[in-house]
C-alpha cells in the first residue's frame, strides 16, 4: 500500500494497516480522536485550536459549545461515566483552560477516563507574559493521572494516543498540553489503534486467602463500590452474594452498584444513607469491600449510628493499589479488577464445598431492616406549607416518578444530599455525583453529557437553587444543542448546607446564606426550554413525568420549605469563642 492509498483510507475514515502517512499536526490530532472512536468533544471555540477544529465536521466529530468551560468538562465527565470510555474536553488557552480546573478535579475523584486537551501560548513566545498566557501544567498536577507537554509537533499522534491509553486504564483525567503553533506544519505520522490492556483478578494466593475467609465467616457483608460499576461487575457480585447469602451495601454515592430490588440489597452507606445498610454492616464479622477506597464520608457515623464494624475482618479489593488500606485498616488487600475478582472468588468458594442453601434467617433479617427503614423514611418529614413542599416529601414523590432506566446526577447541598436516602437504581451507570470533591454546579452539565452519551435513557439532574446559579446558563446549551435533559431545581431561597451550620453553631446568624431567586421555570421558558413550577406535593411526580415526556430540555422548579437535614461536617466545627470585646456577642452562649 503506497502513501497516497493510505492517505485516502484515512480520509475515508479507515485506519491504515501500517506505516506512516504525511499529514499536518492538526490532522494527526484529529485522526487520533477518530482512531479512539471519539464522536463528541466538549468545550468553547477558541483560536488556539481552530486549525484542528476546522476538521471536526470532516471527521464526524461534534463540538458541544457550552456557556462556561467548567460545564464543558462536567459534560465530558458525565459522558465518560455512563459510556465507560474516554471522553474529551478542549478550550482556549489561558482563562479557558483554568476554567476547567474544578470540573477536572471532580472527574479525578470520580475516576472518569477523560482527555483534557489544553492548548497554550505559542512555543516561541512562552514566558513573555503574553495575552492569555499562564503555566498550565502545574495547575492540573494533582488532579490528573498523567500529564504531557507536546514538545514537538511531530509527537502529536504519539502523545495523544498515550493519553487515551492512560485515561482509560488508569481511570482518570489526563492532560495533553499543546503549544498553539504546534497544530501547524507537516510530518510523517502513524495513527495507532487503541491499546487494549487486560486486567487481572488479583494474586492467586490472595484470592485463595479471601475465599477461605469468606467461607469461614459467620456474617459476611459485601460493600459494592464504584469499581464494580466501572468494571461491569454487578452480575458477578450478585452471583457471589447469592452463593454466600451475603447482604450487599452500596458505597457512598454509588447507589447503582447493586440492584435495589434484590433481596440482599440494603442500600447506601455514608451521609444520608440507609439505616438498614448501616445496621446490617454493623453486625458483620467480615466485610468484602469491592472496588472502593472506603472513603471517609462513606464510613463515618450517620443517623446517630457508629456503624462501621470494629472487630470485623476487612478484605479490600481495588484496581488501584494506592487505595488499599488507605482509610481503613484491612486484613487482606488485593489489587484486582472488581468484576474478575468477584468471579474468581465464587469459583474458589464453589470448589471448596459446592452449592450452599440460602440462609433464610439472614434474608429475613435483611428484609426486616429494610422494611423498618422504609417506614421510618416515609414518616420522616415536616409538614408542607402553603405554596411550599417539605423537602423529604418532594424527594419521595420524585423517587416514585423516576423512570426505571433514568440516569440521575445530584449536586452538592443539603436537599440534594438528602436525596441519597431516596435514590434507588436497578442498573449500573445510573447515578452520577461529584463524590468527595463535592462542588456546586456539578449536576446539570453532567446530566447533559450523560444524555449525549446515552440518548436512549432519561437524564435528570437534582440541583439546589444556589448551585443552579452556577449552571443555569447551560439551559441555553441544551436548547441550542437539542439535549433533552431535565433539571429538577429545589428552590428554598437559601444556601441550605451552610445555613444549617449557621443554625447549629452560630445562633442563627445568617451571613451570605439567604437568596432571593427569580422564577426559574419562567427563566427556562425564556431560554427556550420547557418550564414547570411546582408548589404542591401532589404535582411533583406529574411534573417530572411531563418534563421527561416532552423530549425537550426542561426545568422543574420545586418550591420547598426551609426544612434542612443534618449538616455535612459536625467534625469541622466547634462552638465559636471570640476574644476581642467588640466580637464577644458573636461567641457561643457558654463563652459570653
Amino acid at each position: 500500500m503506497n502513501i497516497m492509498t493510505e492517505a485516502k483510507n484515512l480520509t475515508s475514515g479507515t485506519r491504515p494497516a501500517s506505516g506512516k502517512v504525511r499529514m499536518t499536526p492538526s490532522e494527526a490530532f484529529i485522526e487520533t480522536l477518530v482512531a479512539h472512536k471519539v464522536k463528541d468533544v466538549f468545550g468553547i471555540v477558541g483560536s488556539a485550536y481552530m486549525d484542528a477544529l476546522d476538521l471536526f465536521p470532516g471527521a464526524g466529530i461534534r463540538l458541544y459549545n457550552v456557556a462556561h468551560e467548567q460545564n464543558a468538562a462536567h459534560m465530558a465527565d458525565g459522558y465518560g461515566r455512563v459510556s465507560n470510555r474516554p471522553t474529551v474536553c478542549i478550550a482556549q488557552n489561558g482563562p479557558g483552560i483554568t476554567n476547567f480546573v474544578t470540573a477536572v478535579a471532580a472527574a479525578y475523584w470520580a475516576h472518569t477516563p477523560m482527555v483534557v486537551v489544553t492548548p497554550e501560548a505559542g512555543s516561541l513566545t512562552a514566558g513573555h507574559g503574553g495575552f492569555q498566557e499562564t503555566e498550565q501544567m502545574p495547575i492540573f498536577s494533582r488532579i490528573t493521572k498523567w500529564q504531557v507537554h507536546v514538545n514537538s509537533p511531530l509527537r502529536m499522534a504519539e502523545l495523544m494516543h498515550r493519553a487515551f491509553t492512560i485515561a482509560l486504564h488508569e481511570r482518570g483525567p489526563v492532560q495533553v498540553n499543546i503549544p498553539r503553533d504546534y497544530f501547524y506544519g507537516e510530518g510523517d505520522y502513524e495513527i495507532l489503534p487503541p491499546l487494549v490492556i487486560e486486567r487481572a483478578a488479583g494474586g492467586a494466593n490472595s484470592l485463595d486467602k479471601a475465599a477461605k475467609l469468606l467461607a469461614e465467616a459467620k456474617f459476611p457483608v459485601i460493600l459494592s463500590g464504584g469499581g464494580v460499576v466501572m468494571s461491569g461487575g454487578v452480575d458477578e457480585v450478585k452471583a457471589l452474594a447469592e452463593f454466600l447469602t451475603a447482604p450487599v451495601v452500596n458505597s457512598y454515592l454509588h447507589n447503582d452498584s447493586f440492584p435495589a430490588s434484590h433481596p440482599l440489597a440494603c442500600g447506601p452507606l455514608g451521609y444520608q444513607g440507609s439505616k438498614a445498610a448501616m445496621k446490617i454492616i454493623s453486625r458483620a464479622d467480615l466485610v468484602l469491600a469491592l472496588g472502593t477506597r472506603l472513603g471517609p464520608f462513606g464510613t463515618l457515623p450517620q443517623h446517630g449510628l457508629d456503624y462501621w464494624p470494629k472487630e470485623a475482618k476487612i478484605i479490600q479489593i481495588d484496581a488501584d493499589h494506592r487505595t488499599l488500606g488507605l482509610v481503613r485498616k484491612v486484613s487482606l488487600a488485593i489489587q484486582g479488577d472488581a468484576r474478575l475478582a468477584a468471579g474468581e472468588l465464587l469459583k474458589r468458594l464453589k470448589a471448596r464445598g459446592g452449592a450452599r442453601k440460602p440462609d433464610r434467617a439472614r434474608l429475613a433479617d435483611v428484609q426486616r431492616e429494610k422494611e423498618a427503614w422504609a417506614v421510618e423514611l416515609a414518616n420522616w418529614h415536616s409538614p408542607n406549607r402553603k405554596g411550599q413542599i417539605g423537602p423529604r416529601r418532594a424527594l419521595a414523590q420524585l423517587a416514585k416518578a423516576l423512570p426505571r432506566n433514568a440516569m440521575v446526577s445530584t449536586d452538592i447541598g443539603n436537599v440534594c444530599s438528602v436525596a441519597n436516602s431516596y435514590l434507588r437504581f436497578e442498573q449500573p451507570l445510573s447515578f452520577l455525583a461529584a463524590m468527595s470533591w463535592g462542588n456546586c454546579g456539578y449536576a446539570y452539565p453532567t446530566a447533559l453529557g450523560a444524555k449525549v452519551a446515552r440518548p436512549d435513557r432519561p437524564a435528570i439532574a437534582y440541583v439546589g437553587d444556589g448551585a443552579w446559579g452556577m449552571s443555569l446558563a447551560e439551559v441555553m446549551t441544551a436548547v441550542k444543542e437539542k439535549i433533552p435533559a431535565v433539571a429538577v431545581v429545589f428552590n428554598n431561597n437559601q444556601w441550605g448546607a451552610e445555613k444549617k451550620n449557621q443554625i447549629d453553631y452560630f445562633d442563627n446568624r445568617f451571613v451570605g446564606t439567604n437568596l432571593n431567586n427569580p422564577d426559574f421555570s419562567e427563566v427556562a421558558r425564556v431560554m427556550g426550554a420547557e418550564g414547570y413550577r411546582v408548589d404542591h406535593e401532589d404535582e411533583v411526580g406529574d411534573a417530572l413525568k411531563a418534563a421527561v415526556r416532552s423530549g425537550k430540555p426542561a426545568v422543574v422548579e420545586v418550591m420547598l420549605t426551609q426544612e434542612l437535614g443534618d449538616p455535612f461536617r459536625r467534625d469541622a466545627f466547634r462552638p465559636p469563642r471570640r476574644l476581642l470585646p467588640k466580637y464577644r456577642k458573636f461567641s457561643a452562649r457558654q463563652y459570653r
